[in-house]
Formats: structure tokens, sequence, C-alpha cells
């Protein structure tokens, strides 16, 4: 069965010992981690845990924030941030509600100074579902008139849906993300904050945007400039703010640039090696289907053909790299070649891969090849292996072969949707080489003949040529 394309291109991720240290220098968990080690028997906290009001002071000094007027506001986020990661545990003041809890060094302290980059990941991960969190809570500056008799927030009353955000916050991150991975895989520059806001605003049929679709791309623009602010310490993104000079001209909030000229004032954002891990995680989670370059290195030669079997070039071939590392040339030409079989609809994709990967063995691959010689589906790519290496004694393919392997070259592009002018030529060249080509393609046993036939009906820009290719693709249904 052929694979189902993959929603999201492949991303070419750090290592975890690179991406490890990136978490431990992102400027919020390192003032968590500060704040953890100064925990002990004096620090006092309310009954969620935070830092009483008393205590700001103290813990923007130790960070280094003492004469900054915004220290005690980072105090408190970094202290909620090594509390909710693990950082530091606390002690409520038991049954007497005027009692202060207390709080003292947490377990991940240590997991988090002497674990493997993978624990240090899965807490900065927990640390990112935080920050998350407080980029989505609604901007106000006092609960207290929201509070209902039971004591919850009443959401409907502050005309905010806690889910709705969260879901719209994701899909700016997905989006981002997407914005951000190039065919190779690698982040590409910084995304503008109005197209970031257009691309979950804007339907995608419509021409000139309505005035009040615009209004909306704005609105969302300032949202986002406040929670990018707030995720960039965390690390998961590089941001550079919104001209504040533009509320002064404009009003509260500026209007979408209408061209390109000055564009950086509106806002742009990029998501950092340490964001495109943090982002694919929550993304997995949730069931997007988000690979990585690497992720098929230990898998079978037949995990491999299919699930390169829509990545671009660049990417398949970084992820072939990689599986081959892991093997020995000779056996992996048998495992590629063994998977490469089938008459099903992946098939001639999986040839197509699989002749890519065997270009990137050495000659000791070359008795594995040899041994497929006389395959009816894989000696045509044998033939052309052996032979762009200049190796002696390689037996001329049958007719039947050609014809063969003609069809299956085509599919594999068809199925790729390859550059049309690249699949005209490759079309051309086929016919130019073989007098009667149709005559004798459509005889092939090919579970892909008479389509191929059809598309090079279309393809090619003879009218006469590409008429003989449809009466062609006509008998081939027939026969079938």
């Amino acid at each position: 069965m052929s694979p189902d394309r993959p929603t999201l291109p492949p991303v070419r991720l750090n290592s975890e010992a690179e991406l490890a240290r990136d978490a431990l220098s992102a400027p919020l968990l390192a003032r968590a981690v500060r704040l953890a080690r100064w925990a002990g028997p004096h620090t006092r906290v309310g009954a969620g845990g935070e830092l009483v009001e008393e205590q700001l002071p103290a813990a923007a000094d130790e960070l280094g924030l003492g004469d900054d007027q915004d220290g005690p506001a980072y105090a408190s986020e970094a202290w909620r941030v090594a509390v909710d990661t693990g950082l530091v545990e606390v002690e409520d003041g038991g049954d007497d509600e005027e009692t202060d809890g207390t709080a003292s060094v947490g377990e991940n302290l240590g997991v988090l100074t002497s674990g493997s980059p993978q624990d240090v990941l899965a807490i900065w991960l927990d640390a990112f579902d935080v920050v998350f969190a407080d980029a989505t809570a609604p901007m106000i500056d006092d609960f207290a008139d929201l509070v209902g008799e039971d004591g919850e927030i009443d959401f409907e009353r502050l005309d905010w849906d806690p889910e709705e955000e969260a879901e719209f916050l994701e899909g700016v991150l997905g989006n981002l993300y997407l914005l951000s991975v190039s065919e190779s895989g690698t982040p590409e520059g910084p995304v503008p904050l109005p197209a970031l806001a257009a691309s979950m605003i804007v339907p995608d049929d419509m021409g000139e945007p309505t005035d009040d679709i615009l209004e909306q791309v704005s609105d969302a623009m300032m949202r986002l400039d406040d929670q990018f602010r707030l995720l960039e310490p965390i690390g998961l993104v590089e941001y550079e703010p919104v001209d504040e000079a533009l509320m002064a001209e404009e009003g509260d909030e500026p209007a979408p640039p209408v061209d390109d000229e000055d564009v950086s004032r509106y806002g742009m954002v990029r998501l950092t090696p340490l964001g495109l891990y943090g982002v694919r995680a929550r993304m997995l989670d949730a069931g997007v289907d988000a690979p990585a370059v690497g992720d098929l290195a230990d898998k079978g030669a037949d995990v491999l053909l299919d699930g390169i079997a829509y990545f671009p070039e660049l990417s398949a071939r970084a992820e072939t790299e990689q599986w081959l590392a892991r093997r020995e040339p000779a056996e992996a030409a048998r495992e590629l070649l063994a998977a490469a079989r089938g008459g099903d609809a992946g098939g001639p994709l999986r040839r197509l891969h699989c002749q890519q990967a065997l270009a990137l063995t050495g000659a000791s691959a070359e008795p594995a090849v040899r041994d497929v010689l006389p395959d009816p589906e894989l000696g045509g790519l044998a033939r052309v292996w052996l032979a762009e290496r200049g190796a002696p004694d390689v037996p001329p393919p049958s007719e039947t072969m050609i014809f063969w392997l003609a069809i299956d070259t085509i599919a594999a592009q068809l199925a790729v949707e390859g550059d049309l002018e690249e699949l005209q030529e490759l079309v051309e060249g086929l016919v130019g080489q073989h007098s009667g080509f149709f005559d004798a393609a459509w005889r092939v046993e090919h579970p892909a003949t008479a389509d191929v036939l059809e598309a090079m009906g279309r393809l090619h820009p003879d009218k006469s040529t590409a008429k003989e290719a449809r009466k062609a693709a006509f008998k081939a249904r027939s026969r079938a």
C-alpha cells in the first residue's frame, strides 16, 4: 500500500545534547534553577505554592533583578516554573489557613543538573507547558470580580474560552513550524508577525481581505505580540516585538502592513532549534504526523523506503545517509533490494528511492546488486547501478525489461508529482529513443502501465504522439 503523504515536512533537529544545553541556558529555566537552589526554611509560600508577596523582593534580588521594577514579576514567574517542574517542593501550612507553607529543593533539581539530555528535555517540556498556559491566560488585572459563589472563575463573564485560546496558539505554533522548516529540514528565516496572524485568520480562497478581516488580523497580532514576549524567555522563539511607535502613529493597534516595506517593525518571529523540538513534541502528543530526519535510522529497509516516499529530495538523502551509516554496505544493499519489490501502488517509488540509496553505497554492494540481475522488477535498476560504476560483464537488458523499467520510472515520477518540465523531457526522451514505443509499451505487464500511458498522452507536446499514447492506454486497459 502506498504510504500517506506526511502532514509536515521532516525537520532536521539538533542532537539531544545540544538541545539540552539550549534548554539549560534558557533564561526562564535558568532563573527557576537559581530560585530552587535559593529555596529553604526561610521561604514562605501561599496556599497555591506561590511565593508570598513579601518574599518577592528577596527572590528578585537573588536573580539580580532587585533594581528592575518588573523584578518581582519575573521572580514570581520563575518560581511558578520551579514549582510546576518539580525543581521545588512545597508543603502547605496545614489546617491553619493563616500559616504560610514552606518550600525545599525538589528532586528534579538533581535530575536537571546530573541527568541525561533526555531528562533535561523532559523537564524543559514541562516548563514550556507552564509558559504556554500563561500565554493563553486572559489579560486582566483582577480576578476577584470574576469568581462565582462556587469559587470558580466564570469564564463566560470574561468572554474568554480557555480551550479556544489554547487551540489558537497551538495552531499559530503549528503554522510557524510549517513556515520555519525548509525542504532541507533546516530552519528558514524569521516570519513576519502579520503573515503569521493572517495565516490563522484570512481564508485561503479570499482575494482582497475585507476591513473586518484586517481588523481581526490586527487583533491577533497584538495578542501574539504578548504571547511571544512570554514564550521567548523559555527559549522557544527569537522574537523582535512590534515597534511601539506604530501604536502612537496609528492608534491602539497597528494595522497590518500593506507591503513589505519596514515589515520588521510589525514583529518578526522564528522558532529556535529548541523551539522546533518543543513544538514538534507537542504536535506528536496531539497525534500529528511530524517526521524528523533520523527517525527511520534504526528501522527496516521497508519502513525507510515507505517513510521517505514523499520527503523532499535533500531530506530523503539525509535520512538515507543516516540509515546507511548504521549498516554494512553489502547487507544494506540486500535489505534495500528486498524491500523494493512489489506490484502495489507504492512499488515504483520504493524502487526509485532504492536506486537513489544504492547510489550512496560503495563497491562492496556490488555482489548484492548482481544477485538481482535476473529479477524482472529489479534487474533494470541493477544494470543502471553497475553501468554507472563502469562494472564489467553487465548483461544487456531484454526489451521487456527496458520497457518495464521505463513504465516503472515514469510511475514513480508521477507519484511524487515532480517537476513538470523534467517529466516532459523524460517522456520525450523515452519515446524518441525507441521507435514504436507505444506498440510495445501497452503490452508491459506492470500495474501502472495504463495510467502511465495516459499521463504520457497529457505530457507529450506533439499532438500525434500524444494521441498514440492515449490509444496505447486504451489497449492496456482493454487487455487488463
